[in-house]
């Protein structure tokens, strides 16, 4: 018997997923035409003897949220199930915190999946793996380049028996290039060392006489409390995947990893794939387009295309490298490249919309994303166009490399600015 946990996160100020996640929590954000924490689910339930799929997070319980468990158990048939922190728990303290259901009904071990990483979720690999030689931590790592390792948790291994000896948490100088992907499968007795990080927490809490000693004592990090204080005591060993891997964190990266999942569907999803069909839009590479979408035969999509619900395309619209959610109108003409159009926005005749691609590079097979910010020396920087909810574009204007907040009606061309 087997179970999955996935750290869905909660609501942070500053968060670089806005204006995006304004409008929905952001594991819910629809990448490559589902919601982002839909691909993980899928992967955990393809596991032969999975039993139960819990969230854990610090989101309200809200309308959508439910929504999408009572669907996702409909379709998997399978409990799906979530756990409100009472407060940001770190990504350990949850699992200390509900480690009576996460242990319910004896599991033999447990995944636990971040859920702003795209993968393929190498799953049943890694039970193999944990099967063959059984310990507590099992990570999944995968090589990034020299430099962009440092904006990782960086693993040191043994190359013949895999058990982690080292493990730096975004070290401020080289460690590794096998980096932390987020994806994990512990024993029950995992559970114990995170007993002893809560249990010291609460007491050096008692000493500071805190007043409010419970959340400081369950706020728990799985990297720093646990990973970098058992690595090299034969607890914690890597498997290593060459599969596809990125972080979620910003818009820019959602884009990115639409084009992976996209991708990947050639061979996990087919039947989500557009065809090229006589009388219907030019398809070029993968594009997803919801069954409720209203595309004219003229408009020209892909490659890298996702297209939402009731989504309505008009003629001689070119589409490229871009996500456009629910409700979404493109006039006749636009042109939309390397762009998120957000819910129910409105994109006038001949208008064009477009971004900068912040790809890993190409030529470099252990590259990357790179770490986003909006702002360097105080200007900022060029990225993908992100149309708030429900905006309306004028005919005929330029929106280049600009950010624009929900509910926006423009009436000029815009280009690198943020649209308040």
């Amino acid at each position: 018997m087997l179970k999955a946990v996935i750290l869905i996160g909660g609501p942070q100020k500053g968060t670089r997923f806005r204006p995006l996640s304004f409008e929905v929590p952001k594991p819910l954000f629809p990448v490559a035409g589902v919601p982002m924490i839909q691909h993980h689910i899928e992967a955990c339930a393809q596991v032969p003897g999975m039993q139960e799929i819990l969230l854990i997070g610090f989101y309200q319980p809200d309308e959508a949220l439910m929504q999408f468990l009572e669907a996702t158990q409909q379709e998997f048939n399978l409990p799906v199930r979530y756990l409100q922190e009472f407060a940001p728990l770190g990504t350990g303290g949850g699992l200390y915190h509900f480690r009576d259901q996460i242990l319910a009904g004896g599991p033999e071990a447990f995944f636990v999946l971040n859920a702003d990483v795209c993968s393929d979720f190498p799953l049943s690999a890694m039970l193999d793996a944990h099967r063959r030689q059984r310990h507590p931590f099992l990570l999944l790592g995968t090589t990034a380049n020299r430099k962009q390792s440092l904006n990782y948790g960086c693993i040191v291994e043994n190359p013949q028996t895999h058990e982690v000896l080292h493990y730096v948490e975004k070290p401020s100088t080289f460690i590794s290039d096998i980096i932390n992907c987020g994806i994990y499968l512990f024993s029950p007795e995992a559970l114990t060392p995170l007993r002893d990080v809560f249990q010291r927490n609460q007491q050096e809490r008692q000493l500071e006489d805190s007043p409010s000693s419970w959340p400081g004592a369950g706020t728990i990090r799985l990297e720093q409390d646990v990973f970098s204080a058992l690595a090299g005591k034969g607890q914690i060993y890597v498997h290593i995947t060459e599969g596809i891997w990125s972080q979620i964190k910003s818009a820019g990266s959602a884009l990115y990893a639409s084009r992976l999942y996209l991708g990947r569907y050639q061979v996990t999803h087919p039947e989500r794939l557009a065809k090229h069909t006589p009388g219907g839009p030019r398809i070029r590479g993968n594009v997803y387009i919801h069954p409720t979408a209203k595309v004219a035969p003229s408009a020209v999509l892909g490659p890298n295309v996702s297209i939402g619900k009731g989504v309505t395309v008009g003629e001689g619209v070119r589409l490229r490298e871009s996500i456009v959610l629910h409700g979404a109108t493109l006039q006749e003409h636009t042109c939309v490249l390397h762009s998120i159009v957000g819910w129910g926005s409105t994109v006038g005749r001949w208008a064009r919309v477009e971004g900068t691609p912040n790809d890993p590079n190409p030529n470099d097979p252990r590259a990357r994303m790179d770490s986003e910010s909006l702002f360097k020396d105080g200007k900022l920087l060029p990225a993908i166009t992100i149309l708030g909810c429900r905006v309306r574009i004028p005919a005929e204007v330029l929106i280049l490399n600009s950010i624009v907040l929900p509910h926006k009606e423009l009436s000029r061309s815009f280009t690198n600015q943020i649209i308040l």
